[in-house]
């Protein structure tokens, strides 16, 4: 409230509680009417202020004297016991008026710390919600805005230097601010306007810490009283400087430990690597170093149809093993994103003839069903690392199916996808097994006999996602495995 203003209510209140003792006068004695004037003292307490209050009961008491006291219209006291009544009315009006500046006082103080509290608890609760380091960024410039009515910039900690996180619309930060903000992040002490470092400045900057390791600097441009604001909100800028660090802090130790995860995941992948190499290695190689040792030995008299077979097991060996090493290095490639499609508009008959002459040699008296519609099916892939695909489903049927089983091969179309799907009488696998079979070196339980290195589906996987399609698998009813390849008609990206 304006100061002249609440001067002059201060004689209106004087001169209303005047004329109302005057409308009493015929009805009461003088000392009666001090009971108005101490009305007019705590309105004026309530309304106006203590300095007002206590110049209420001043007046107040010059009002009584002058109009009611006889003689009247005189400051003169007949009476010397109404001087009493004035130190009486004057001093209850002082008394009165503290005891409501300070219940006034409390309130005001009560409601600044409700006001905190409230600010702090929502920032906690923004806080908590915060999944990433941009919404918790996010989270405290929003809070600082709203809070304490003013714009803020966060700045996070890049090593020894500092990089704008985030900051209120239409704040400019420039060098002098970074400056300043540099300084507090390397002092750990609040500077800028407020304080005595860098007073001149627009903004305050509070670091922003745990313990003694520093995490960042949130500057604050208050809106009004800028001088004066930070000794005020001191407890509010500590409490929020402090939830803000701890926030930032959960996020870097929760970064760190994802990434402790991933350095033990991928230990744990290098380890299965090796043992799946070292074996899947050495057994095809043992196998030929065998057969060629006996071939080699002059001592040994074979036949020719030992002979024959001892080359033909040899020959399938490599070929393993020259299958091993060949998905190692296209599953290399995918995971370093270095496969290069090479898109072309084919026919999914030589799509599946392709496949099949691949894998006649693994055949033998096999028998694989094939129902392909009479028109043509067409789809833009790369028809190499597709045929691959179908190679390794064929093969995965082959290997985890009875002998005298049929293996099926089917493919149709319709206006967005073609579908490939390749099926086997074998016994399944567990449902919960249905998407992990995709995962690198995952293999469940298999039939003896059946190898692997649980490497083929997941660079089906890879090849068919490159090409904007997806791969999964599923039970049939009756037994059997079926896996289905959908392709978009308008086929992937060139690499």
């Amino acid at each position: 409230m304006h100061l002249a203003f609440s001067y002059v209510s201060v004689l209106l209140l004087t001169l209303t509680a005047t004329l109302f003792c005057e409308a009493l006068r015929p009805y009461v004695s003088p000392v009666n009417m001090v009971m108005v004037y101490l009305v007019a003292v705590v309105l004026s307490s309530l309304w106006l202020g203590q300095k007002q209050a206590i110049l209420t009961a001043l007046l107040g008491v010059l009002a009584f004297d002058f109009f009611f006291v006889p003689p009247r219209l005189t400051f003169s006291v007949a009476d010397k016991e109404y001087l009493i009544t004035f130190f009486g009315l004057f001093g209850v009006g002082v008394i009165i008026s503290a005891l409501v500046a300070k219940v006034q006082d409390r309130a005001e103080k009560l409601k600044a710390r409700e006001a905190e509290t409230a600010s702090l608890y929502r920032l906690s609760k923004d806080l908590a919600v915060a999944a990433d380091l941009q919404a918790v960024v996010i989270s405290i410039v929003k809070n600082v805005e709203v809070s304490m009515d003013a714009r803020a910039v966060l700045f996070l900690a890049d090593g020894d230097r500092l990089h704008v996180a985030d900051n209120s619309s239409g704040l400019n930060v420039d060098t002098e601010c970074e400056k300043v903000a540099l300084w507090s992040f390397r002092s750990l002490r609040p500077a800028g306007s407020g304080t005595s470092t860098f007073p001149l400045s627009e903004m305050l900057f509070i670091p922003l810490q745990v313990l003694e390791t520093p995490l960042g600097v949130l500057g604050i441009h208050f809106n009004t009283e800028r001088n004066t604001r930070f000794e005020q909100l001191r407890r509010l800028l500590e409490a929020f400087g402090t939830q803000s660090a701890l926030a930032l802090e959960r996020i870097r130790l929760s970064q760190q430990a994802e990434h402790a995860q991933l350095l033990k995941a991928r230990e744990r992948l290098g380890r299965a690597l090796l043992n799946s190499v070292s074996h899947d290695l050495r057994t095809p190689l043992v196998t030929i170093t065998g057969v060629l040792s006996t071939i080699r030995d002059e001592e040994h008299q074979l036949s020719e149809k030992v002979r024959k077979d001892l080359v033909d097991t040899a020959w399938e060996e490599a070929g393993r093993l020259n299958r091993f090493v060949g998905n190692l290095l296209d599953m290399t490639r995918l995971e370093a994103g270095e496969l290069k499609l090479k898109l072309e508009t084919c026919d999914v008959q030589d799509l599946v003839g392709c496949a099949l002459a691949s894998v006649e040699h693994r055949l033998g008296a096999r028998i694989v069903d094939v129902q392909l519609p009479s028109d043509l099916l067409l789809a833009r892939m790369d028809l190499v690392l597709m045929t691959q695909v179908l190679v390794n489903l064929i093969d995965n049927a082959l290997k985890y199916s009875p002998f005298e089983s049929h293996v099926e091969i089917a493919s149709y179309a319709d206006n967005k996808h073609l579908t490939i799907e390749v099926a086997d009488r074998g016994p399944g696998i567990p449902d919960h097994d249905l998407t992990r079979i995709f995962d690198k070196f995952y293999r469940i339980s298999v039939p003896e006999g059946a190898g692997g290195t649980g490497l083929g589906l997941s660079i089906c996987k890879g090849i068919v996602e490159a090409h904007g399609g997806r791969i999964y698998a599923e039970n049939r009813r009756g037994g059997g495995l079926k896996f289905v390849v959908q392709l978009s008609q308008e086929g992937g990206q060139d690499a």
